[in-house]
């Protein structure tokens, strides 16, 4: 702008310096001319170079007019490149974005970021692109940009109405009906449960299996109180049964609590009558009742999935009447009622409050206890099942966020560790140790898989039903003794074993487990060539003892030490051999007997000082492989250095592997 004014200055003067001259030579004239019009108009006196002083003051306010608006001219950019500054940028953001994701936002590079978290605690070398930034670090890059942080909509979407189904309110206690009580039959295994169940309905349930799971339809119209079983036998002692139960807070009327307890024998179908009458009696006190009308809701027993009828489950319905073409919610699972059973097998049309039911017609198999409620319309139930789904993958990815941010902890101590051990090393020496260190690691990783393979049992569970599934997982959740073999659960599921299973049990070099499930021919013949173990049981004790046993046989072999003789030192003397002299230990055996090819121990004072073999051994002067009780001997060791004493001892032993034995107890 100066260099511009500057030529527009010079330009005027010359204008001007050329206007003064030319008014000097028209002088003359004026002065002619003013005294022409002094005589008519009185003419105030003029200053000399009056033209000169109005060509200045014209081509001045020209020169001040040209100034103001270069002046403005220049001076409009700034102000919109301040007031542009003013306004911060707005960035979109969201939790849990990463590196990448930020930077694109911010329409930066990678760089910036890591420019911005450079003198913060964040550990920037564990910083990747697809990195996941914690909210207080978004934070900061946007402060430090000098930017504006907007949550944005992305998050707001993550919150989206809840479209469940839920039950109903309580019922108005008028539209109450009585209704049949539930029943739970519970005791040890073989205890009797089934048999009991079979004289109950008279039915042959327990000829059908043995020491099974009776998860199938196994409630009926007749429930039960307290049965003491197998009175029948000449040890039986119902009175001690009833003492232990107390400990458990359960008071028979017997000790003046409110709990009847009946002895019966399930074999022989005593006292079953007693049984019942006092189970209609409780129920009758108790006065149940549900409501029979409105949208059912029952909760799922059993599941499992037939061949020719897909997922079928067990249910018990608690509210309402359950109706074919009903539409049902269970879980993140829905049906539309094609079929209804009870527990003989035969078709039902409706199923209401306290009856126990099969269900046909679901897509999915819902789980054992998942709550069961009818909805409108099959939209509906997509809706609910979505929402649920929907639900549980928020969870895991609450889950897996939590798992990044103690990872990225872990790291981050880690590295501070690595700073502070090579902080005072030159960077070059610091990228040599890490480099040996690296290596010698890719060394070790065979064996350590090696060895991690052998301390690890991965299995998979395949079941006939949900229910037979969740016991066995139940029963694995008891395991404590990770610190022996750890124990891995690749794969569960419902159903017979498939190629599928196989194919996971090689990938992971586990053993498959199945419960009253088949493999078939082709299945086995398929996991002999690949090496993998099929297991199949139908009495669920003799499948964890399978299991523990194959968990003991991972465990590395225990050493056991077997005393053959000992023998006390009584003098000590030396040998020459060529150049050398040998210790030689004069010895009577005590007990047992020397053999030269076992192994030895020299004990002394308790402590064991010496352990090898024998150089030799000698009866007078005669070599022997075998010194008796009684006995004189001199013998020598594989150890030169070693000195005898009189007083020591001698022990041969020999060693025996033992297969060890998990330390897990489930408690059958």
């Amino acid at each position: 702008m100066n260099q511009k004014l500057l030529k527009l200055e010079n330009l005027l003067r010359f204008h001007t310096v050329c206007r003064q001259l030319h008014s000097l030579g028209q002088r003359r004239t004026l002065a002619q001319w003013r005294r022409v019009f002094s005589s008519a108009y009185p003419v105030r006196p003029a200053p000399q170079h009056t033209g000169s002083w109005q060509t200045d003051s014209l081509f001045g306010a020209a020169l001040s007019q040209y100034r103001l608006l270069v002046t403005k001219k220049e001076v409009r950019p700034r102000k919109s490149q301040l007031s542009s500054t003013k306004s911060k940028k707005e960035v979109e953001v969201w939790i849990g974005m990463t590196v990448e994701e930020l930077a694109r936002a911010m329409e930066k590079d990678i760089d910036f970021i890591y420019e911005a978290l450079l003198n913060t605690t964040m550990d920037i070398d564990s910083l990747e692109a697809d990195s996941h930034l914690d909210e207080v670090w978004i934070k900061e890059v946007i402060k430090k940009a000098g930017m504006k942080l907007k949550w944005s909509k992305l998050k707001q979407d993550k919150v989206r109405e809840n479209k469940d189904a839920v039950k109903r309110p309580q019922a108005d206690p008028a539209l109450l009906t009585p209704r049949s009580p539930v029943v739970t039959i519970m005791g040890h295994v073989d205890h009797g449960k089934t048999t009991l169940l079979d004289k109950l309905r008279k039915t042959q349930v327990a000829a059908m299996e043995a020491g099974g799971i009776t998860q199938h339809i196994g409630a009926f119209l007749v429930p039960v109180v307290l049965a003491i079983n197998k009175c029948d036998k000449a040890e039986a002692d119902p009175e001690k049964v009833k003492k232990e139960l107390l400990a458990y807070d359960v008071v028979c009327e017997d000790y003046g609590g409110d709990v009847q307890a009946v002895h019966v024998s399930a074999l022989t179908g005593d006292n079953l009558m007693a049984l019942a009458e006092a189970t209609i009696t409780l129920a009758e006190i108790l006065e149940l009742k549900a409501d029979p009308t409105g949208p059912v809701e029952g909760t799922v027993i059993e599941s499992f999935t037939d061949k020719g009828r897909g997922p079928v489950t067990t249910a018990i319905i608690q509210r309402g009447t359950l109706r074919k073409g009903s539409i049902l919610v269970a879980g993140k699972s829905w049906a539309k009622v094609r079929l209804m059973f009870d527990e003989n097998g035969k078709s039902v049309n409706e199923a209401y409050p306290s009856m126990p039911v099969g269900i046909i017609g679901w897509k999915d198999l819902p789980s054992a206890g998942d709550e069961i409620l009818e909805v409108e319309s099959e939209a509906r139930a997509h809706e609910v099942v979505d929402w649920r789904k929907y639900e549980q993958e928020q969870e895991k990815n609450k889950e897996a966020l939590k798992t990044i941010e103690e990872k990225r902890k872990e790291h981050q101590e880690s590295h501070r560790k690595d700073r502070e051990k090579y902080g005072n090393l030159h960077w070059k020496e610091r990228s040599f140790i890490k480099y040996q260190e690296r290596k010698e690691q890719k060394l070790l990783r065979p064996k350590e898989k090696v060895e991690r393979d052998s301390n690890m049992l991965p299995i998979i569970i395949k079941g006939d039903v949900d229910g037979s599934v969740e016991t066995i997982l139940n029963i694995m959740d008891t395991y404590d003794a990770s610190h022996e073999c750890e124990l891995e659960l690749v794969h569960f599921g419902v159903g017979d074993i498939s190629e599928n299973d196989v194919n996971l049990a090689e990938a992971f070099h586990g053993v498959i487990y199945g419960f009253n499930v088949n493999a078939g021919k082709v299945i086995q013949e398929s996991a002999a060539k690949k090496g993998v173990k099929i297991k199949l049981h139908k009495i669920i004790y003799r499948l964890v003892e399978d299991l523990q046993e194959e968990l003991s046989s991972r465990l590395p072999c225990t050493v056991e030490e077997h005393t053959v003789g000992e023998a006390s030192i009584l003098a000590t003397f030396s040998i020459t051999e060529g150049k050398k002299k040998v210790p030689v230990a004069g010895c009577r055996v005590q007990k047992g007997q020397l053999e030269k090819q076992k192994k030895f121990k020299l004990i002394r004072n308790g402590d064991i000082i010496w352990k090898g073999s024998l150089t030799s051994l000698k009866h007078h002067k005669d070599d022997v492989s075998v010194i008796k009780t009684g006995m004189d001997c001199g013998l020598s060791l594989d150890e030169e250095m070693i000195e005898f004493k009189v007083g020591d001892r001698i022990v041969c032993y020999e060693e025996n592997e033992v297969l060890a034995k998990t330390s897990w107890d489930p408690g059958f």
